[in-house]
């Protein structure tokens, strides 16, 4: 009983963060020129921090298990034709290759296959804490190290959750939606603009 009311309590505090973030938090407007953006993730002066194409619902069931995707919320057909029209649109603006980094959930790790544009690592940092608000500020530390030590010149792409990119970003993200962003000199993350594939054409 007492564990069930200390996740009841983690998912409230996290349904409340989110809900201060969407009303504190402009949202990013898209860059007038949408290839500027693609630019800075071709030549790596940006990377690209994308949350899972679109699977329906919200959090995950209650026999969540990491590795086992029927215990889990995937991504529905809207969602794999989703990703690979953002796939498409990777290699139409000269991205036909990345260094791509994914959450260990099913539904970013889908996501991340079907962009085809590069082999797919896991990276637990990158792994969703919806349900567990109190690792919040220890694993976007974490993820902002992993970000400020990488070395790789190649585009580089993150699959995550929306938790996670807002954490780093202030962010919002829509299902599928790219953040641009980079390290400015003084270590902070910069949101430079948003890339969105719509779910459905």
């Amino acid at each position: 009983m007492e564990k069930r009311r200390y996740r009841l309590k983690n998912l409230l505090f996290g349904i409340l963060v989110i809900t201060a973030t969407l009303l504190s938090t402009p949202r990013v407007a898209h860059a007038e020129n949408e290839g500027a953006l693609w630019n800075a993730l071709r030549n790596g002066t940006a990377f690209a921090m994308m949350r899972h194409a679109l699977a329906p619902g919200t959090g995950d069931p209650k026999t969540f298990v990491i590795g086992d995707c029927t215990t889990q919320r995937n991504l529905s057909d809207d969602g794999r034709d989703q990703s690979r029209r953002i796939s498409d649109r990777f290699r139409a603006n000269g991205i036909p290759a990345a260094r791509v980094f994914t959450s260990q959930w099913c539904r970013c790790a889908e996501t991340a296959e079907l962009l085809g544009i590069g082999d797919v690592v896991h990276l637990p940092a990158l792994n969703s804490f919806f349900t567990e608000m109190e690792r919040r500020s220890s694993q976007t530390a974490t993820l902002s190290k992993w970000i400020a030590e990488y070395q790789d010149k190649a585009p580089l792409v993150l699959v995550t959750h929306q938790v996670n990119i807002t954490a780093l970003t202030e962010v919002y993200p829509r299902s599928g939606e790219i953040v641009v962003a980079r390290r400015d000199e003084n270590g902070n993350i910069r949101v430079l603009g948003t890339i969105h594939v719509p779910a459905r054409r």
